[in-house]
């Protein structure tokens, strides 16, 4: 491999090797970062996070640099595949973004959208005050609608 600093230690081997065959993928393109991201709708800097086992790509990164590189087929489905497996056993980051360490809890951290999924906490879902109200009015529609149909046909 060209120039790459080592990987961090203590990465998962599903990411590590996913990495690896990235950095190799990459590689053979011939390109800079910088003509990578021109060629992909990532930028240089996401690159290098993605190639530095810094954060996952997007699955879409990696079906992007396929492309450049030419592959298809069955040589692309390996890298998804491999990017699904090394998703699954990324390590979470313990710390917010430019923050001190347990800051990853702080207010705002969960509601950022640029914070890609597998990096937000799990939230149980909020319920909606209103739902129940939807439902009375869907029923009523359906039967007033049902009314409607009995009455056309008994009525001719």
């Amino acid at each position: 491999m060209g120039g790459w600093q080592p990987l961090p230690e203590g990465l998962p081997p599903e990411v590590r090797h996913f990495v690896e065959q990235l950095r190799l993928l990459k590689d053979a393109t011939g390109l800079s970062l910088v003509a990578l991201g021109a060629r992909t709708a990532y930028s240089k800097s996401s690159w290098q996070r993605y190639l530095n086992a810094v954060q996952p790509p997007p699955r879409q990164a990696v079906v992007a640099l396929c492309r450049v590189a030419g592959l298809a087929g069955a040589d692309a489905e390996r890298h998804a595949v491999r990017w699904e497996l090394a998703v699954e056993a990324w390590p979470r980051p313990a710390t917010a973004p430019d923050g001190p360490p347990g800051a990853g809890e702080a207010e705002g951290y969960e509601d950022d959208p640029t914070l890609p999924w597998w990096d937000r906490p799990e939230q149980d879902p909020a319920p909606h005050p209103h739902s129940r109200l939807l439902l009375y009015a869907v029923l009523l529609l359906l039967a007033l609608l049902l009314v409607a149909v009995v009455g056309a046909v008994t009525l001719g």
